[in-house]
């Protein structure tokens, strides 16, 4: 009997272990508004936090640096972000909702340097998953 009662808890052990492993990480920026994941864009540019950047940006994002002809695409992107994880840029940051209608939404970040100022211009869709950044133009007005 006592065989029997350790067999039937290894086993439900082995089963709820087993559904955990399978559970998918749920999307914190799944249920966010679009002001949310622009905010969570600044972060990850300007302060070198990269938790969300799985989440963040759309499978065909592309940016774009108006000053250098410079494209890159997602991977290439959250690379360069990653290997600047923690570094904090001292600058000021704010940014506007240009536009939002449906499931398209337009705004732009000004961050604020002691010698210049920087410019995204970002796009945002939204799908089943959320809001996500799908391309970021870049100035030095």
């Amino acid at each position: 009997m006592k065989k029997t009662l350790t067999t039937i808890a290894a086993a439900i052990i082995m089963i709820s272990s087993f559904s955990s492993f399978a559970a998918e990480k749920t999307n914190p920026l799944k249920n966010v508004k679009s002001a949310k994941v622009i905010g969570t864009y600044l972060e990850a540019t300007t302060l070198g936090s990269i938790e969300l950047n799985k989440f963040l940006f759309a499978d065909d994002f592309q940016y774009s640096n108006s000053a250098n002809d410079d494209t890159f695409n997602k991977r290439e992107y959250t690379a360069f972000l990653k290997a600047h994880k923690g570094v904090n840029f001292d600058c000021k940051t704010s940014y506007e909702i240009l536009d939002q209608s449906g499931k398209a939404c337009m705004a732009k970040a000004t961050m604020v340097f002691e010698k210049f100022t920087r410019v995204d211009y970002i796009t945002l869709s939204q799908d089943q998953d959320g809001w996500k950044v799908s391309k970021v133009v870049t100035t030095y007005p």
